[in-house]
Formats: structure tokens, C-alpha cells, sequence
């Protein structure tokens, strides 16, 4: 039976669980105007306080998804998507949609804009001249059909129900809701139409997730919803205390990014490219074991075909590599003891970027792309007093040199005595287990 929008929030606010119908009616609704923004407010505080069952999450993926348009590919290569929960220094994607397009595979990726201490993969890709992060549906497809992948921003024409509640939720404290989360995050990736889907969710003080239990939760969630929804479902949980690669900062990552590709990726960095890559290739029947397919994506990498197919996908969507600026000028940061690094605080370098004007505290802030941070120790290295544990590439802003740098000074940890470094690869939850 289908309710009154008012009877609706009433049912779910008492922790009542919805039908397809009520919740296509609030979607619906508030799309075409007929249901207000305070309205559609108070049903996500109640979601958010009473939760989702997971037929329910089914039901608001669905809608949202059937909002806006579904990519319809031709041919019969398969289809894979890739998704970050984000975080510090998370440049996977840059590295990740290239290699695996050089194993046969189409790769289409739909990201978005950094806010708050994690990056933005498009923010990161427009550091690159001419770079186009706007590309129509129509162009998607061409770039498809000739690279075999591309990255680029949502379309308004996909999930359009999402953009619209994202924007309340990020004004009415709703954002940190797991139901919201999933139907959020998956009706923009099964609009990518895709064969296999995988996810990465960060857990650690640069992450969303701050702890491993609720990136548990939400991995759970994530790859029931997306299984139950026909499209096979992994979620690999990743760390983030401290992070991820060498370098923080939009320019910088783009640089990092190329140097990977090459066969210079920092150790940690590829052990997450080439875990989430070989987990795709083994679930979509490519490669028969993980071995394989790490051997694959190796040689793709060192013969040249990954940062080949990089570059195509760059010139395919406008950009220019050739133009590509250089690393600025850097100014070193030392340590005040010896010992051991214990930590990098990932957050506090995020923060240290933002601080720069390298990230967004708001929507509508300007980038710039030329600030940021490179790490020449890790955490579990030794070290001296007064020798350099990252390199600093400083604003033309006093001010917000000073904030960074005050930061920074209190990031890193050093201790008498050796850690134990954690895992980059935590656990997976895989569709087959839901």
C-alpha cells in the first residue's frame, strides 16, 4: 500500500520497515518537487537513526539508480567498476583503471571531488593540462570503445536522485548512515552498468571509517546490496593510519601515479593496486589465481603497456602530459630524535594539505594543485635526529604555510624501539560469502 510522504517518515521514524512503493514515492517525489527539502530531511534522520534493512537499501539503491540513466555498452568485453571509500594519498584509481584496461577488461569510472583531509580523484587528474573530468555520456562510450577506460565526473543524467540527497545529508548530520552510504555509493556504480564491481574501503584515522568494525559493517552491507542486485560484489578493506604511496597533493599524486606505472610504485601503494586488480581478473575468470594475475599486471607495467595506456586515456579526454608541470621546490622536514617512525598521522596530513589550499573544507573552495607533501620515511623506518622524514611543497601564502607546517610538526611519531607495521591488505568480504 502506498502512503503520504508524511506517513511514510511516520512509519520509518517508528522503525517500521518500507516497501518499494514508499520509498519510490519519497525519491520520486522529491525529485520532481512535490516533496520539500525539510521533508526529505526528516526521512534521512530517521533512516539514519532507525536504519535499513537490506531489502529496504535494495529498494533506495534501486530508485535512486532507476532515476537517471544506465550506461548500455555493446560488444563483449567485460565490465568492471572500482570504488574508494577515499583517503589520504589514495591515488589507486590513477593507477589501477589503466593496468587492468591493459588486460582485456573495460573500465569505466565514475569519481568525484575531495572534501575534508581525503583527496578527489578528479582533483588530482585536473592537475593535468586540458584534462576533461566533464565528459557526456556519448563521450564515455566513444573513449570506451577506443581506449578501454576512462575516469571522469557523474553525468547529471546518472543517479540524479543521489546528487540531490548527498547535498541535504551533508547539511543534516546524515552523512555517516551505512543504508545511506550503500544506496549512495551503488547507484552510481551499477549506473556504470558493470559486470563485477569492486570496492575499497579505507579503515584508519584518513578514512571515513575510523575503525575496522564499521568499514566491516558497511563492506557487508555494500557487497550484499550490490549481489543481491545481480552485479557480483567484492570489498577489500585497506588501511589508513598513515598515507597510502608517497605523496600527498593533487600534482604530486598525478606524478606518482606516472612514476608507477613505469614499475616505480611505492610498495604499499601496489600492494593495493595489485590486490584489488588480481581479486577482478580472478572473479571475472581472466586470470585462474591470484598469482597469475599479480604476474599479469607486472608485465603489463614493465613492458610498457600500463603507462602507455595512461597516457591514450589522458589524450583521449584532452589532456596533455607533455605540459604536465614539474615538481616545485621543496623544503625539507627533519626529525628531532632518533629512532623509529611509529606514526604518520594520515588525518593531519590531509589537514596539512587543505591547510595549504591543496583540498576543500567546503564545495566551493579553489584547489591548488602545486602544494603538498612527499614522505621519504615510512612508518617502521629508523631514523635520525635531523634527518629529513618528507618533503614539503609550500603555498605563496605565509599564513597557510604556517598552519601546515604546525600540523605536520606534531604528525609524526618517533620512538626508541622498532613497531610493528600493520597491513595495507586487512581483510576481504566477497560476494560469495553473502
Amino acid at each position: 500500500m502506498t502512503c503520504s510522504p508524511l506517513e511514510i517518515i511516520t512509519r520509518k521514524r517508528d522503525g517500521g520497515e518500507l516497501s518499494q512503493s514508499q520509498i519510490d514515492v519519497m525519491i520520486e517525489g522529491f525529485l520532481s518537487g512535490g516533496i520539500p527539502d525539510y521533508q526529505m530531511s526528516a526521512f534521512a534522520m530517521a533512516i539514519y537513526i532507525r536504519g535499513m534493512c537490506l531489502e529496504e537499501t535494495m529498494h533506495l539503491t534501486k530508485a535512486m539508480l532507476d532515476s537517471g540513466t544506465v550506461l548500455n555498452w555493446s560488444g563483449e568485453e567485460t565490465t568492471v567498476s572500482k570504488h574508494s571509500t577515499g583517503g589520504v594519498g589514495d591515488k589507486v584509481s590513477l593507477i589501477l583503471v589503466p593496468l587492468l584496461a591493459t588486460c582485456g577488461v573495460r573500465v569505466p569510472k565514475l569519481s568525484g571531488r575531495g572534501l575534508g583531509p581525503t583527496g578527489g580523484t578528479l582533483d588530482k587528474l585536473e592537475s593535468i593540462p586540458g584534462f576533461r573530468t566533464d565528459l557526456s555520456i556519448s563521450e564515455i562510450l566513444d573513449i570506451q570503445e577506443s581506449v578501454g577506460c576512462c575516469i571522469t565526473g557523474a553525468t547529471d543524467d546518472i543517479a540524479p536522485a543521489d546528487k540531490r540527497l548527498y547535498a541535504l545529508r551533508d547539511a543534516t548530520a546524515t552523512v555517516s548512515s551505512i543504508p545511506l552510504i550503500t544506496s549512495s555509493i551503488l547507484s552510481k556504480k551499477l549506473a556504470e552498468n558493470p559486470d563485477h564491481l569492486i570496492l575499497d574501503v579505507k579503515v584508519g584515522s584518513g578514512a571515513f571509517m575510523k575503525d575496522q568494525a564499521s568499514a566491516e559493517a558497511l563492506a557487508e552491507c555494500l557487497v550484499k546490496t550490490g549481489t543481491h542486485m545481480g552485479v557480483p560484489t567484492d570489498c577489500v578493506l585497506t588501511g589508513m593510519d598513515q598515507p597510502l604511496g608517497r605523496c600527498v597533493g593533487n600534482l604530486l599524486e598525478v606524478h606518482e601515479s606516472i612514476e608507477a606505472l613505469s614499475g616505480d610504485g611505492e610498495a604499499r601503494l601496489m600492494e593495493t593496486v595489485e590486490h584489488l586488480a588480481a581479486d577482478i581478473l580472478v572473479s571475472t575468470g581472466i586470470c585462474v589465481s591470484h598469482g597469475v594475475a599479480v604476474d599479469k599486471l607486472r608485465e603489463n607495467i614493465f613492458n610498457g603497456m600500463a603507462s602507455s595506456k595512461f597516457a591514450d586515456m589522458v589524450s583521449a579526454q584532452g589532456g596533455d602530459l607533455s605540459l604536465l608541470p614539474p615538481r616545485g621546490e621543496d623544503v625539507k622536514l627533519t626529525a628531532k630524535s632518533s629512532g623509529y617512525v611509529t606514526q604518520i598521522d594520515a588525518a593531519k596530513a590531509g589537514w596539512a594539505l587543505i591547510a595549504l589550499g591543496g583540498g576543500r573544507e567546503r564545495k566551493s573552495d579553489s584547489i591548488d594543485h602545486t602544494v603538498g607533501l612527499e614522505l621519504t620515511k615510512r612508518v617502521g623506518d629508523q631514523i635520525s635526529a635531523g634527518e629529513d622524514w618528507a618533503k614539503i611543497y609550500l603555498s605563496c601564502d605565509e599564513q597557510r604555510n604556517i598552519r601546515a607546517l604546525k600540523l605536520l610538526s606534531s604528525a609524526i611519531s618517533i620512538q626508541e624501539a622498532p613497531v610493528e607495521t600493520l597491513p595495507i591488505i586487512i581483510d576481504t568480504i566477497r560476494s560469495t560469502q553473502s
